[in-house]
């Protein structure tokens, strides 16, 4: 059994949720699977993945489990409640094996009730697969591997650079993720002087005492398409409605689901004082730090106060140097995600779930990144770009 506990996931799973159980209780939505590999042959463990999909829908939290989630600051008693009665419903998501040796993954459901398969799905398909196609899995490389980014990571000079893991969907295996965070946690430490930050697994930030990370995702964007008053308010109206619900806590806004322009006109002064900082997650890392440290500084907001969050496909090297361009300008975070939990010497599952209607609506993610963009509907992606004024290159299923 690959998951074992539905706290296997990312923790914006449950900071979104939260918002989904208060304000958006009746929403209903789509979400299809995509990997990026072509012509990868995942077809032969459709009955296996099946299996472990059942296995999860079997799975309840547990009283530890919910309390630990009391514990956290921003979690309210009623949303554990809810949490103490809930369990994955497997007629909501369907696996099936196509002629061309890929397969498809579509859930659909209630959002509150479908929101926490996107995770453990993903993280079930990529382990299934690398159990099958490498038997005896090189560790010893894994582990050289991962003893290199350490030596990196406390070079000289870089004693304030702190990574965080946010690589759960992607990881090799659970086992393999666990030993990649004893292994950080022993050897770059954590707490207020070590460098190692923490995790988005809410599991293991709670088995482990690590400190566990996340706000938003691009799915809480994209249901406000359909959810929000009018179209072109719904990133504004996504902010308010997460604005509402937290009061200032878990303050960091995703900045690229329109596309970064599009995020900067409506990212004005208040959200720019409301918000602790943003994340990056496709584009230019390095022009995106300088114009959102110009964004701050036009609104006469000190940029050293704010936070800027990168977690697009980062390698150590490139952490580095991100940190030596934005250090002392603003404050830091980094989330390595593939390149910490699956980097054996394998080419990694480049796999995404992605919410692509709401409401019967279409919705869609506007990416910086050619062919990070999802929609099923070309028409709809069409009127979205024109409706944020966004000429990119992006890529429909």
């Amino acid at each position: 059994m690959i998951i074992t506990s539905l706290l296997d996931t990312d923790l914006y799973k449950f900071t979104m949720m939260q918002v989904v159980l208060h304000q958006f209780p009746g929403a209903q939505v789509d979400y299809k699977f995509k990997c990026r590999n072509p012509g990868l042959p995942l077809a032969p463990y459709v009955e296996e993945i099946r299996q472990e999909i059942r296995s999860l829908c079997s799975l309840s939290f547990k009283e530890t489990e919910l309390q630990y989630l009391r514990s956290l600051r921003f979690i309210k008693s009623d949303f554990v409640d809810f949490l103490g009665l809930f369990k994955l419903n497997e007629k909501c998501i369907q696996v099936t094996a196509l002629p061309s040796g890929e397969i498809d993954i579509t859930i659909q459901g209630p959002w509150l009730h479908t929101i926490l398969f996107e995770i453990p799905v993903l993280a079930i398909v990529n382990e299934v697969f690398f159990r099958n196609t490498q038997k005896v899995p090189d560790l010893m490389e894994g582990r050289r591997r991962l003893d290199t980014k350490i030596a990196q990571l406390k070079a000289p000079g870089l004693e304030t650079l702190k990574i965080a893991d946010y690589g759960t969907r992607r990881r090799f295996s659970r086992a393999w993720h666990e030993e990649v965070l004893r292994v950080l946690s022993a050897r770059l430490g954590t707490g207020p002087k070590g460098q190692f930050a923490g995790t988005s697994n809410v599991y293991y930030a709670y088995l482990l005492g690590l400190t566990p990370l996340g706000t938003m995702a691009h799915e809480y964007l994209q249901a406000a398409q359909a959810l929000g008053p009018r179209l072109r308010d719904s990133q504004i109206f996504a902010f308010e409605s997460w604005a509402k619900e937290y009061r200032g806590d878990l303050g960091i806004a995703l900045s690229d689901v329109y596309g970064f322009n599009a995020f900067l006109r409506d990212f004005d002064l208040y959200f720019c004082k409301l918000f602790d900082g943003a994340r990056h997650d496709s584009g230019d890392p390095f022009s995106w730090g300088e114009r959102m440290i110009a964004h701050y500084q036009l609104n006469r907001v000190d940029p050293k106060t704010k936070t800027l969050i990168y977690s697009d496909g980062l390698t150590i090297p490139r952490t580095i140097a991100l940190f030596e361009q934005f250090r002392g300008r603003c404050q830091l975070a980094f989330g390595v995600g593939t390149n910490l939990t699956n980097d054996l010497g394998y080419e990694p599952l480049q796999i995404v779930i992605k919410m692509t209607r709401c409401n019967g609506q279409p919705v869609a993610k506007l990416s910086d990144s050619p062919g990070k963009g999802m929609c099923d509907d070309e028409k709809y992606l069409a009127y979205l770009r024109q409706v944020f004024e966004i000429d990119l290159p992006t890529a429909a299923i």
